[in-house]
Parts: structure tokens; sequence; C-alpha cells
């Protein structure tokens, strides 16, 4: 690869760690590769859909030219696999805050839950999760919700393709979901919870495709800068 190559437009994939942002990878990107070729301070990087500090996976990054191709790329179907925990509920949906409500699962069986997905396949109403970066009033979500401010959110159209359950251990289940873009997969976590008579949390995701992206052909940060600094 040459400067040019990067500043004409290239589609990186990358898998992106556990407690990372998605603006802390590509800043590690971006930082490897203006010091590998020199490039102008103007030049463009940017990812094609957010990944939580608390997700790890797939992280399409574009550069130079292909910054362009960044909306197209985000609006195609995306695939997690994860883990809900059931019986207990937290405010953020997921494990950045504390337990705060437990809920009955001796009533739980393996037919209910398998059957209880089929009730989230096709368009659903979702309510983003309070401590999202949606703004609300100029001021994202997450900010009032750490300010303790209640804020009333509105329902979204979203579209989950398949739902598929992949264990069952409770309190834990796994799943794989492929999904719209502007999906919440915690919100389908505490949906799912509630739809079962109890309560549930988003205890792990992992993003593993968008579109005909896939996760099993990317490269962490740390080995993108390795790669360009070794060879």
């Amino acid at each position: 690869m040459t400067a040019e190559n990067y500043l004409d437009g290239q589609i990186l994939l990358i898998d992106k760690p556990l407690t990372w942002s998605s603006f802390q990878a590509v800043n590690k990107l971006k930082y490897t590769l203006k010091r590998k070729y020199n490039l102008p301070k103007k030049f463009k990087i940017g990812h094609a859909g957010t990944l939580d500090p608390l997700a790890t996976g797939l992280l399409i990054v574009c550069t130079g030219k292909f910054t362009k191709k960044i909306t197209e790329i985000q609006s195609q179907a995306k695939e997690y696999t994860g883990t809900f925990t059931i019986g207990t509920t937290t405010p953020s949906y997921d494990l950045e805050t504390e337990v705060d409500a437990t809920f009955p699962t001796n009533h739980l069986t393996e037919s209910l839950i398998l059957t209880t997905t089929k009730q989230f396949i096709g368009e659903i109403d979702q309510k983003p999760p309070v401590f999202s970066a949606i703004k609300k009033d100029g001021v994202r979500l997450y900010e009032h919700a750490r300010a303790g401010e209640e804020v009333e959110i509105a329902f979204r159209k979203t579209t989950i393709h398949e739902f598929e359950i992949t264990r069952i251990a409770l309190p834990e289940i796994d799943f794989r979901v492929v999904c719209s873009k502007g999906t919440y997969i915690r919100s389908l976590a505490f949906d799912f919870g509630k739809a079962l008579n109890s309560g549930a949390y988003l205890s792990d995701l992992r993003r593993t495709k968008i579109g005909d992206y896939d996760v099993v052909d990317a490269i962490s940060p740390e080995v993108f800068e390795k790669f360009y600094f070794e060879n």
C-alpha cells in the first residue's frame, strides 16, 4: 500500500477490542497511517457504524475518498451474537450500570424462550436505551441519564430479520440476531426479558457482519499497527 492508495480510498475491516470506543479505534488507525506515510492533516478517515465500548467485533473504517461510502455501508443489515442475562435488569440495559431489579425465572422453559423470539421477527417498535448517544433537546440521552434526569424517549421502527437462540444455560441465553440499521441490541435484551415475564440485560455483544463484510476477515488495531511497523 502507498499513501495514494489510502487517499484514493480503502475499506479496512477492524475487530474492535473490548473497552475500546469506536473513536479510539479509528484514531489508532489514523495515527498509524499518518506516521507511516506522512499523510496531510486533512486526511479523511471514519467508521461506518459505532460499536459500544462493551461490545467487540466488526468496525468498518473508510479512508480518503471512500469516506463517501460510509452512509451506504451503514444502511446494510448487521449480524450480532451475544448473551442475555435473564432475571435481572440494569438502567443501561447492559453491564455499564449495576443491577437495579430482579425478576422470577422458575417459569422459563426452553419452549417458552424459543417461542418468544417470534414476537420480535419483522418490523418492531423499539425504544432506544436512556444510556445512548441519541440527542434530546440538544443533549445526548446518556448525559440526561447520568444527571439523574428523566426524559421521554420516542419509539422507533426497526427490523429484526433473524433472531436465533443458540444456547440456553439460565441465567444466560446466547443469541444471534440479524437486524436493520438503528437497532439497539440492548433494548432487544430488555424487551425480550419483559416478554418472558421476567427481566434481562445484555451481558455480551459481538458484531459479526455488516452486509457481506465479515469479522473473520478483520484484524485488531494493534495488529494493524504492528504490520506497518514491522514490515
